[in-house]
């Protein structure tokens, strides 16, 4: 299966990340067999040559590695031991990276139901939202055996930026880091919207506010970059739901709770995500929650472009 010297990548889940996923490895030559719920979003794949398979199984029989990107851990359960799986279609010896969301116990299920097959099972979960998938600059934070990492590295790099693919430890590491990063990305969130909510409330505007913030101690890549998708364009990143978004609160605060540390904070974040998604829906972006506290405000939080102050003067 392999061409030109590169491996038969099999990849299953084509949503919003492994759309823009698959599209750099196809570039990078990779040859690719795929499956998805959604046969149309394969077609740019297919069309570029790209093999379409109806299974899961068919996807790893065809494939020297699978690769998934599912939503939850019960569909990267499904997906790989269940009817029509991967489990039945790879071969022993072979390759499969779970690139999702997930927790550890899927991933230590199949290595215990698999032991004598000798498989090679690493997990590599990723951050940098749809942006990232699209233009190959995902950080990837893998959990597995040094030797898989650098063979795989390559396959990362089609995907990732270089710089940003890291090898976190034994298996299960890649998830717990992914879950950390989300947590704590999530906090920032929060954190900020209360800050500028309370702020501007108190007459500070808005731009002096932030630029007294990213100035100071303070300062996060969230206050100094990732809000301004909000402040500048109302866009609170609908590329990413917020019902994954609480699914992952819901993990991140459940792994927690398994390795016996409290998370008051984490816990109280959850809520206020899951109040957003009660408010605003499943399919509402995840950087919802700000318009909590632009509620409590009573208009939404903009910064107004420069020229239009100059003009107010």
């Amino acid at each position: 299966m392999t061409t030109h010297g590169l491996p038969t990548v099999g990849f299953i889940g084509l949503g919003s990340m492994g759309t823009g996923m698959t599209r750099n490895l196809q570039q990078a030559g990779y040859p690719l067999v795929v499956n998805d719920l959604r046969p149309e979003s394969a077609k740019e794949l297919i069309d570029g040559g790209a093999i379409w398979a109806t299974t899961a199984a068919e996807v790893a029989a065809k494939s020297d590695l699978v690769i998934t990107m599912l939503p939850t851990p019960r569909h990267v359960a499904d997906v790989v031991s269940g009817p029509g799986g991967v489990l039945e279609g790879i071969a022993d010896g072979g390759t499969w990276i779970d690139m999702s969301t997930s927790v550890p116990e899927v991933a230590n299920a199949v290595r215990g139901s698999t032991s004598s097959r000798g498989l090679h099972i690493l997990d590599a979960p990723v951050s940098g939202m749809s942006v990232g998938a699209a233009n190959g600059k995902l950080q990837i934070f893998v959990g597995g055996d040094a030797a898989d990492v650098g063979r795989l590295r390559p396959v990362f790099e089609a995907m990732g930026d270089p710089e940003r693919i890291l090898h976190v430890g034994a298996h299960g590491a890649g998830y717990a880091v992914k879950l950390m990063i989300n947590q704590l990305w999530f906090s920032h969130l929060v954190a900020t919207a209360e800050v500028m909510a309370v702020g501007v409330s108190a007459g500070v505007d808005l731009g002096v506010l932030r630029d007294a913030l990213v100035a100071s101690p303070a300062n996060s890549n969230f206050v100094e970059h990732d809000v301004l998708s909000i402040l500048e364009n109302g866009d609170y990143d609908e590329g990413f739901a917020m019902a994954l978004a609480c699914k992952d609160l819901g993990l991140s605060v459940d792994l927690a709770r398994s390795v016996g540390i409290s998370v008051e904070l984490s816990a109280i974040v959850e809520q206020v995500f899951r109040r957003a998604r009660n408010i605003h829906g499943d399919r509402a972006g995840e950087m919802t929650p700000f318009r909590l506290y632009e509620d409590l405000v009573g208009t939404p939080l903009r910064l107004v472009p420069v020229e239009e102050k100059v003009v107010a003067r």
